[in-house]
């Protein structure tokens, strides 16, 4: 069976090939492993997190892409007010977060200070199984998104707590707005920043 690293828009019923990707690709992610410090429970954990707020929040209000092997998720200017959790959503995070919601809050707490006020594109979420790594579904995801920024005249920005990723992300345009250490003993997490670009590529 070919695989296919071709973005298409994803709807609910990818949950769970978004839920499986994303869980796959954040396990060793410093944040993620902030929020989920238990091997045993973080698969399962994570995958519970990732399900919600792509079936609660971002398919609803956010531009949801997906290849076969990886997901993102990107909000524009437009939806930034909307792409929030909603009580419902955020009880059912705190459930999946149990001891560890305090963290959780204070991470999202202090990362929302260094939000850019502009129009921006944001790209809350992109991660690719690490079993497809180098078969270019990241990337044709982050030109997807990039190219709609582009295409509005906009900036796009993302966070990262992935110091490896940095690279990745400077050789589509991105740079380091920020270095933000984040509260309760959690890691740091890079704030980046792209200006737009004419629609020629990215």
């Amino acid at each position: 069976m070919s695989i296919s690293n071709t973005p298409k828009t994803a709807t609910v019923d990818d949950a769970a090939l978004v839920s499986d990707v994303l869980t796959r690709a954040f396990d060793d992610d410093p944040m993620m492993r902030s929020f989920f410090p238990e091997d045993a429970s973080r698969e399962a954990n994570l995958s519970r997190y990732f399900s919600t707020i792509f079936t609660r929040q971002y398919v609803r209000h956010a531009v949801c892409e997906v290849t076969d092997k990886a997901a993102a998720f990107w909000v524009p200017p437009e939806g930034q007010a909307k792409a929030v959790p909603d009580a419902e959503t955020i009880q059912e995070l705190l459930n999946i977060l149990g001891d560890r919601a305090g963290v959780f809050k204070n991470t999202v707490e202090t990362a929302a200070k260094h939000t850019p006020q502009e129009p921006h594109w944001y790209l809350a979420l992109i991660g690719a199984d690490p079993a497809a790594q180098g078969q270019g579904h990241g990337a044709a995801l982050l030109r997807s998104g990039l190219a709609k920024a582009d295409a509005a005249g906009l900036p796009a920005y993302l966070e990262s707590s992935k110091p490896d990723n940095l690279p990745f992300y400077e050789h589509f345009g991105f740079t380091v707005r920020h270095e933000l250490q984040l509260p309760d003993g959690g890691p740091v997490l890079w704030a980046m920043w792209r200006e737009p670009r004419a629609a020629t590529g990215a």
